[in-house]
């Protein structure tokens, strides 16, 4: 009878602890990251976007269908991340929809995914040797309490191969959501001041940036007209802002104008000017001589960056690391035009170790001055400089299109990695501190609470190209197809500025991925397809005659 029952109690033991562990497992699961570059380990920026999340977050995801390798890991990481979103908070609900699957609505689809803005991306197939063209969806929809936003999927780049393409995008994935995510569940606090009434670019020419930035912050312009007037009263409305921006000032600043502004810092206003002290734009070649002169504009800003820590000289940089200038080749009705090297457009390199200017792309200058950091109590970062093979050249100066026919002599560019901007952090001394103030004040401040400001030595990297009217998006050249780094460089600029950096930090983080070469695996497929069904049946037969042999060899003994 104990014989009997110890096989059933055995086995009753066994399955209570199967269901034990299975409970205990359920209560105590945990993923681990194994990869490098925790690819996987989303930031606590990223999921601090989500927290407050109390209904359905619900996200389509139209990367779906048959695509290349390349683009299936895209689908999977796309994948990958949102598990992760999920898992966090369960009121993060995706699916993968893929609206070109049914021939007969297919048109109709893309259609109207495109007036929603979601346009679809062409990708070239490459098969047996035989390249051919398929569209996709790169794009998602994030819908939460009846508010819906678009989410990127491809970061483009102009000339990136597809594995390039693929990398880039993956590293963007939980910028690009977490950005989503903070839109639907973050309501706008903070207050931009966007300079006018000194001659500053027009609306048109900075629309890209200001559009992106009003998805995240309140804007408003402000001029400092009625400084003149009530200089108090203009403080104060200032002082309601969190950040001023000044794009291109071309006017002097009065010295009431910069007092009020002087003050604004001292009470802990953040700023980001983007001047020079010289007038010189593309525009101005573009005549029948094709030949202009650089002269220097004194904006009666000087005191007032000295005294903060930085000087802005009047001179060019010319930079054999530069972008091209599309200029029309040929004559007639025969002309067209092609890109060439431009000494005066610097690329300029990025500080790899701050996040406004991780991972980020070269940034375009255009007859950008030079800036001199100096000593004072205030912390100085270079943001952006030039290349090794700079020149620093003095105005007035004639500046002639003829450049472009003429070899540049390199070994006259020797004066490398001019600074171009630079962030200033700390506590500013008033630029009026025992001087004769422009008018009085109550509450005068001589030094300021902790706050920050970002210089840029050109104006032009904040403005964007006008087609017919038209504002084009920043950074990118509508004739060379090239696109720079220029918008993402102020949005994270901006964003470190008022303290916003949560996302800035998500995109310095790397990510590598390993692709397979598709010339090797085309050129070697035979090779490989043969090896993977020849070697298998090799084994096994010398396995099968292995065997045979030992078989006879023991059993002939016996």
């Amino acid at each position: 009878m104990t014989k009997n029952k110890t096989p059933i109690v055995s086995i009753l033991i066994t399955l209570l602890g199967i269901i034990a562990i299975n409970i205990l497992s359920s209560q105590l699961y945990q993923r681990f990251d194994l990869t490098k570059d925790k690819r996987y380990t989303l930031s606590n920026a990223a999921l601090e976007t989500v927290d407050d999340i109390n209904s359905p977050l619900i996200i389509d995801v139209f990367l779906e269908g048959d695509f290349p390798s390349e683009f299936r890991r895209l689908r999977d990481e796309t994948q990958q991340l949102l598990e992760e979103f999920a898992l966090h908070n369960n009121k993060v609900i995706f699916q993968f929809i893929n609206p070109l699957d049914d021939e007969k609505t297919r048109d109709i689809r893309l259609q109207q995914l495109s007036q929603r803005g979601l346009q679809p991306f062409q990708i070239n197939i490459k098969e047996s040797g035989k390249t051919t063209q398929e569209l996709i969806i790169p794009w998602a929809l994030a819908s939460y309490n009846e508010q819906t936003v678009i989410v990127p999927l491809i970061k483009n780049k102009i000339g990136a191969t597809d594995q390039e393409l693929v990398n880039g995008s993956i590293q963007n994935l939980e910028y690009a959501f977490a950005e989503a995510f903070k839109k639907l569940t973050s309501p706008k606090q903070k207050k931009i001041a966007v300079l006018r009434g000194n001659g500053q670019l027009g609306d048109v020419y900075v629309a890209d940036l200001l559009t992106k930035l009003r998805e995240h912050y309140f804007l408003a312009p402000f001029t400092l007209d009625s400084v003149a007037k009530n200089p108090t009263k203009t403080l104060s409305e200032l002082k309601g802002y969190d950040l001023i921006i000044s794009a291109k000032p071309s006017e002097a600043f009065s010295e009431q104008e910069k007092y009020v502004l002087d003050q604004y810092t001292m009470s802990g206003g953040k700023s980001l000017w983007l001047t020079e002290h010289i007038i010189m734009d593309r525009d101005s070649l573009m005549n029948d001589t094709g030949k202009a002169v650089a002269v220097i504009k004194d904006l009666n800003l000087n005191d007032f960056f000295f005294k903060y820590g930085v000087r802005i000289n009047p001179v060019i940089v010319n930079d054999l690391y530069s972008a091209p200038i599309p200029l029309a080749i040929g004559e007639g009705s025969n002309s067209q035009f092609q890109p060439v090297q431009w000494q005066y457009s610097p690329l300029a390199a990025s500080n790899p170790n701050h996040p406004i200017t991780t991972n980020l792309d070269p940034v375009k200058f255009d007859f950008t001055s030079q800036i001199d950091t100096l000593k004072n109590s205030v912390d100085k970062t270079i943001l952006l400089r030039s290349s090794q093979l700079t020149k620093l050249e003095g105005v007035p100066r004639e500046i002639s299109l003829d450049i472009v026919t003429q070899e540049p002599q390199t070994e006259t560019y020797k004066q490398p990695n001019q600074t171009l901007a630079v962030l200033l952090e700390g506590e500013f001394t008033s630029v009026y501190d025992k001087r004769v103030k422009p008018f009085k004040l109550s509450n005068e401040l001589t030094k300021s609470i902790a706050t920050k400001m970002i210089v840029i030595a050109d104006g032009d990297v904040i403005k964007n190209e006008v087609i017919r009217n038209k504002p084009q998006e920043l950074g990118f050249e509508f004739l060379t197809k090239r696109k720079f780094g220029n918008k993402e460089f102020l949005e994270n600029a901006i964003n470190y500025l008022l303290n916003d950096d949560g996302l800035i930090n998500i995109r310095t983080k790397e990510v590598k991925l390993a692709f397979l070469d598709s010339n090797k695996i085309e050129s070697e497929k035979t090779k490989w397809q043969t090896i993977n069904i020849v070697v298998p049946l090799f084994v096994l037969l010398v396995f099968g005659l292995l065997f045979q042999y030992i078989r006879r060899k023991r059993y002939s003994r016996s």
